[in-house]
């Protein structure tokens, strides 16, 4: 693809929204959660470190929209609600641990090109700000 190239194909807008819902951080985190079975909600907000209930719910919901995650309410006081994932949620099991594995493997290499990037960022700030202002007499 050129520079500048901005076309967008028809599979890129199939794809860009799939790829929206599948690749945010919580929903990595959920299905990643689900592969070891079915969860109460609950469970899955404290086992989801940092997310929010309202964030949860949300997420949730868009997997079950996408057809990723089922949410089953057994018929009990309070009722009890467990969400796990479909044969299509799944699929997209193994992909996201073969991502989590990648992340984990080179979450060391990665720390040291951020430290590499922000000393050189530094450096480069620095040296914009010695840059004596021509004055205007």
């Amino acid at each position: 693809m050129k520079q500048g190239h901005t076309h967008v194909t028809d599979a890129c807008r199939v794809v860009t929204p799939v790829l929206a819902r599948v690749g945010d951080k919580w929903s990595i985190l959920i299905v990643r959660l689900l592969g070891d079975g079915p969860r109460r909600f609950n469970e899955i907000k404290r086992l989801v470190d940092g997310i929010s209930q309202r964030m949860l719910t949300l997420s949730l919901r868009g997997l079950e929209r996408d057809g990723l995650v089922s949410r089953t309410v057994f018929p009990t006081v309070p009722p009890r609600v467990e969400y796990e994932l479909t044969d299509l949620g799944r699929s997209l099991w193994e992909p996201v641990a073969a991502l989590g594995q990648w992340a984990a493997s080179h979450a060391e290499e990665i720390g040291r090109a951020q430290k590499a990037f922000d000393k050189r960022r530094a450096v480069e700030e620095a040296g914009r700000r010695k840059i004596p202002a021509i004055g205007m007499g």
